[in-house]
């Protein structure tokens, strides 16, 4: 009796130890993932022109000059690495909220399609984690599909930074990048777009479900010119994973968000997650709240050279009608009361 329950309490004791150890991980994958998104960038600019003042100066020059003949790479599809999309640390990163990709339809590999992802959230964690990772079985669910996940050109001229992010499959979200993707690199390709953008991003707070899609619709003059099917995709918990102090439209903050939007391509946010070492502090890491991320039913789209306004105009009311549709159909399996209604802006 004595030898079973010093056994059984030894059991007990590695599996707690376990559990906190996964969890320990589980942060650590998040809080990288955070910083590279905020910092990573301007982090590498700076040691690689400290490197140059250096007795190392060579190996940074050898970058730079590798660098100038390797700038177009990102506009043409950019060079993904199965390998860095399998890294263990992006399922602890997947574990940590959790976030879960749920497949409605197939696709098939004989089209291209371009996927409307919503809502933006402060970082897009649904959209890096689903389509940019392997975490959450992507290439398993829908065979044959290479998924690029659009963000910023601005992003590409980091060094380091711009390879890192081409190797999950990220590329840059302007036309050059996307007409490759969808003319040259053959069929089997789904280009994610945020559509929402950063102007999306201003007005996400726990417990609201609003998309910034009415005047967007330059995603489906794109999916017309090549004839690629849109496919709405809607992201239920994303907005819950930070709290946002939401500026006033008129109000000094929204003035200065919006100036930075025009002229630089994202807005800044004051927002706030959970600390590190308790969800009871103030912090940069994300709350672990799930993320459920719903993948829709594609929409047929015509290849039409040069599409009229109207023919713009009619695919985007069928865009929206379908995510309105989506979102209906999945928002009380989620979480949601029946009585909610997505907000469209």
């Amino acid at each position: 009796g004595t030898g079973s329950n010093i056994l059984s309490a030894l059991q007990d004791l590695f599996w707690l130890l376990k559990s906190k150890v996964e969890k320990q991980l589980q942060i650590i994958s998040v809080l990288q993932w955070v910083l590279t998104f905020l910092i990573m960038g301007i982090a590498c600019t700076l040691i690689l022109m400290y490197i140059l003042c250096t007795d190392c100066w060579v190996i940074a020059a050898l970058y730079l000059v590798w660098l100038v003949f390797d700038w177009n790479t990102p506009k043409k599809g950019g060079r993904r690495s199965q390998w860095v999309r399998n890294w263990a640390i992006w399922r602890y990163f997947r574990d940590y909220f959790p976030i879960r990709l749920v497949k409605t339809h197939n696709l098939l590999t004989t089209r291209n399609y371009i996927f409307g992802y919503h809502p933006h959230g402060i970082m897009g964690l649904g959209a890096f984690c689903n389509f940019s990772t392997e975490a959450t079985g992507v290439s398993q669910k829908f065979p044959g599909i290479r998924p690029y996940l659009a963000t910023l050109a601005g992003n590409f001229r980091m060094p380091i930074l711009r390879d890192y992010l081409m190797s999950g499959g990220i590329c840059p979200v302007n036309r050059d990048s996307i007409d490759y993707i969808l003319s040259k690199n053959g069929s089997g390709n789904a280009i994610i777009i945020v559509v929402g953008g950063a102007a999306e991003s201003l007005n996400c707070t726990p417990g609201k479900n609003s998309v910034t899609l009415k005047n967007r619709k330059g995603f489906v003059k794109l999916a017309l010119r090549h004839g690629a099917d849109l496919v709405p995709v809607y992201s239920f918990g994303e907005n819950e994973v930070y709290k946002q102090v939401i500026f006033e439209e008129g109000s000094w903050g929204r003035w200065v968000q919006k100036k930075f939007q025009k002229h630089i391509g994202f807005a800044p946010c004051i927002f706030h997650g959970r600390g590190l070492f308790s969800s009871n502090t103030w912090g940069l890491l994300p709350y672990s709240k799930p993320i459920t991320t719903v993948v829709g039913e594609p929409i047929t789209i015509p290849k039409i050279d040069n599409p009229s306004q109207k023919d713009v105009d009619f695919y985007h009311s069928i865009y929206v009608d379908s995510l309105i549709k989506l979102f209906n159909k999945y928002k009380s399996k989620f979480g949601l009361p029946e009585t909610e209604v997505l907000e469209v802006n």
